[in-house]
């Protein structure tokens, strides 16, 4: 039994090693291919290492794309659908999971119906309403299509149908309205699910590529997942210059996972559960 148990432990370790090589080899040859020459990132059979240690694709990489105004560009766009998604959520959320009105059902059935579409059907008239509204080109623009969220409100809708009635009740007979049974009393218990749908939304919204390549034209209004797409356009061949320019694309999310490391896996964890 104990060697039984040894050889399925080794077994087991061996297939995370494995798996951890393959998701982590992707990174560090980003990161060996920006520091290499063209001629040796193009070389067949492969060079792992490069000769020598170049700067220089991080300095091009630099001074194609306005990086500055991508990176306020991109934290602006995650910054603000974080907040809508959280507030519009957790109050239809609520709503959908703790108050009775006509067409509940009904309503909750077309957010689901929008989560089973792809998006892609919502850019053109989406697109068109933000070209009335004058606001092609602007932060506004990004953030739009992340002012409400079906994933957000199934998501949270769940986390409050998992808080028992007799809570509610209880604040009603402490003299508590619907607001302030929803703001001091329901929307606390949630914190863990809160933190989950900002993980993701935080997530899906840094690696949005679709949406800022049709809705900002110009290069400085631009994220750093379009911004990349456009310097792939421009260097096609210059694969080094490429990977630097991912490379410093991917400092935001790499340090917001270690200053929320925590909450990361408290929320991918909390998803998993419910």
């Amino acid at each position: 039994m104990k060697n039984s148990k040894r050889i399925s432990k080794i077994i087991t370790y061996a297939a995370l090693i494995i798996g951890s090589v393959i998701m982590i080899f992707p990174f560090v040859w980003m990161i060996l291919t920006s520091s290499k020459t063209v001629a040796e990132s193009m070389q067949i059979p492969p060079t792992i290492f490069p000769k020598h240690l170049l700067a220089e694709n991080f300095t091009d990489a630099l001074k194609s794309l306005p990086f500055v105004n991508m990176y306020a560009n991109t934290i602006l766009m995650i910054l603000f659908r974080v907040i809508f998604a959280v507030l519009f959520s957790s109050m239809a959320g609520y709503a959908f999971a703790k108050l009775k009105f006509k067409g509940k059902n009904i309503l909750f059935s077309i957010v689901l119906m929008q989560m089973m579409l792809p998006s892609q059907i919502f850019i053109i008239p989406q697109y068109q309403m933000v070209a009335k509204l004058g606001l092609a080109n602007t932060v506004a623009a990004l953030v739009f299509p992340g002012l409400v969220s079906a994933f957000g409100t199934f998501f949270l809708r769940q986390a409050y149908l998992a808080i028992p009635e007799e809570i509610g009740e209880a604040a009603y007979l402490d003299g508590c309205n619907q607001w302030q049974t929803f703001t001091k009393i329901m929307f606390p218990l949630t914190r863990s699910s809160v933190a989950a749908l900002t993980v993701f939304t935080a997530v899906f919204a840094y690696s949005d590529l679709m949406w800022p390549l049709v809705v900002n034209s110009d290069l400085k209004m631009m994220t750093l997942s379009s911004g990349l797409a456009t310097l792939r356009g421009q260097f096609s061949t210059n694969f080094p210059v490429l990977m630097a320019g991912s490379l410093l694309a991917m400092l935001p999310m790499v340090i917001l996972y270690l200053f929320f490391q925590k909450q990361f896996i408290e929320g991918i964890a909390m998803t998993g559960s419910k």
